[in-house]
């Protein structure tokens, strides 16, 4: 049984680039599916999809021979530690280097779309 999804999710991800996999499976979640996509969008993976048989996605990490960058990913919010921020609260991650990615009424979403929606939330994670 994993206690906290997101923060496995996260974990991960950081082991498959450090190990250097292309590859790597994760159980499914809806929750993990949009910060999956938001990963994506902003190109720390390559791609995800799911396989129905097994509920499971499997994630392309980028080839780090490449590119030579590890993104790291940190755990704010914790289930024994709620951390909640209001939208006017909202800052850059690491000087706008990095993202935040929030938990709002408007579903998951980055720190930016949260800025300009004028809405707050909890604060997932930091992948910078």
């Amino acid at each position: 049984m994993i206690i906290d999804p997101i923060s496995d999710l996260l974990s991960r991800i950081r082991n498959g680039y450090l190990a250097r996999l292309t590859k790597i499976e994760v159980p499914h979640s809806r929750m993990k599916w949009e910060i999956l996509r938001i990963l994506k969008k902003n190109n720390y993976i390559v791609d995800f999809h799911e396989e129905k048989e097994t509920h499971t996605f499997v994630v392309t990490l980028n080839n780090v021979r490449e590119t030579k960058y590890i993104p790291s990913f940190r755990r704010i919010s914790r289930p024994g530690q709620r951390i909640y921020i209001k939208s006017s609260e909202i800052r850059k991650s690491r000087n706008g280097l990095g993202i935040f990615i929030l938990s709002t009424p408007k579903w998951v979403i980055t720190w930016y779309e949260a800025h300009s929606l004028g809405v707050g939330g909890e604060v997932l994670c930091e992948i910078y």
